[in-house]
């Protein structure tokens, strides 16, 4: 026990309170039980500590502990709860809770043999809860899922720009306007290419020279570690899918070809959609259906990207322009909207909104005549009617 308790306050200790992500502010603290969902290196640790420091005077009342933590070998997150209760304690925060196995029922456990005790979990993006325990935990719980950096949030950290989350409708609406006020004081575009490869993930500023290397590490862990520990899979598969990252890093953006795929890895057709499924959740692909798929969406994506440009960036050091501006709208609008491979164009969000990405001369020839169709241009640091620079999506979040 006196492990845990001394970990908890060397990392609080450590934690800097001058930036906070966006999800912060989104989460209501109250609830009783919250599980915040989001892939790793994203800052849902930090978010915790950082939440703990400003709003418990006496830390004492509060508790973190990461669930990968050796002690848990030996005990059990209720004998933890039990002494942090008899001890005064009012709220836990229960860390990778993916790494502990029945994690679901022992926090039903506290929340129904505790009532004064507040709970808070943070886990991989492919969390999942048992099929016995949703019934139960979703009649409890509030879910959150923490995505990475947006652009707007690194201008912040990097003490270039604090400025105003811009929803996507009024994006659309007043962007020449929004974009105008935003460059008169920010170079943006020298900022943006170097978000683009290595901004998204917080430990950046950490890491420096480095990163590339710790993302190397993050990706193994995502593969090797977090992907067993949710699911059923065997050694093979996790091999399996290194080889997929490895395919689809040569070839993104990758328009599906399931028969080839299968040839390529030497799995079934079955094996090949799940370990697409795994790394869509695992935050590390992100799947595209078609907007007018009917049900066909329920079983093979159209194309395939990278979660993120990070991603992007470290697999594929010679990355696509075309794919790579793909990627990062997709990443920004899916934060809060749904998308989906259009028949015209290259996105569709909320079946609603058309867009055309590429460069700063992308004309409207794919797209024209196209109701609430837009063109999104890289190197452009002011649009004019449906032409919007790319930089500018980064400001949703």
């Amino acid at each position: 026990m006196e492990r845990i308790f001394k970990a908890y306050g060397r990392l609080l200790a450590d934690t800097d309170l001058r930036f906070t992500r966006y999800l912060y502010e989104k989460i209501n603290w109250d609830n009783r039980l919250i599980v915040i969902k989001g892939g790793k290196g994203v800052g849902k640790t930090t978010m915790l500590l950082q939440h703990i420091k400003r709003s418990f005077p006496d830390v004492r009342k509060a508790l973190y502990a990461s669930l990968d933590h050796i002690w848990f070998a030996t005990h059990s997150i209720l004998d933890l709860a039990e002494y942090h209760y008899t001890h005064g304690g009012t709220h836990l925060f229960f860390d990778e809770v993916h790494k502990y196995r029945g994690w679901e029922r022992e926090v039903k456990n506290i929340y129904d043999s505790y009532p004064q005790l507040h709970v808070v979990v943070t886990g991989s993006s492919m969390l999942k809860l048992e099929e016995s325990m949703v019934a139960d935990l979703s009649r409890r719980h509030r879910p959150y899922t923490m995505e990475g950096l947006s652009f707007r949030e690194y201008l912040k950290l990097e003490q270039v720009a604090d400025l105003p989350v811009i929803p996507l409708e009024a994006l659309l609406q007043n962007h020449f306007m929004e974009a105008s006020q935003i460059t008169a004081s920010v170079k943006v575009l020298q900022h943006f290419e170097q978000y683009l490869k290595t901004g998204y993930y917080p430990f950046y500023l950490e890491e420096g020279d480095g990163f590339a290397d710790r993302l190397q590490q993050v990706i193994d862990t995502i593969i090797s570690s977090e992907i067993p520990s949710v699911s059923n899979i065997e050694y093979d598969s996790v091999y399996k899918a290194k080889q997929l990252l490895g395919v689809l890093a040569e070839q993104s953006p990758y328009t599906l070809n399931i028969a080839s795929l299968c040839n390529t890895l030497q799995v079934s057709r079955n094996n090949v959609l799940k370990l697409i499924d795994l790394m869509d959740k695992a935050a590390l692909v992100r799947r595209l259906y078609s907007a007018d798929g009917g049900m066909k969406m329920l079983t093979k994506p159209e194309k395939i990207l990278f979660s993120n440009t990070n991603l992007m960036y470290c697999l594929t050091p010679n990355a696509d322009a075309g794919t790579m501006r793909e990627t990062f709208l997709a990443s920004q609008i899916a934060a809060a909207h749904s998308l989906y491979m259009p028949v015209q164009g290259d996105l569709v969000a909320d079946g609603r909104w058309l867009f055309e990405v590429g460069g700063k001369g992308k004309g409207f020839t794919q797209i024209k005549d196209i109701e609430d169709s837009f063109v999104v241009s890289d190197n452009l640091e002011i649009g004019y009617g449906n032409k919007i620079p790319l930089w500018l999506f980064g400001m949703m979040y």
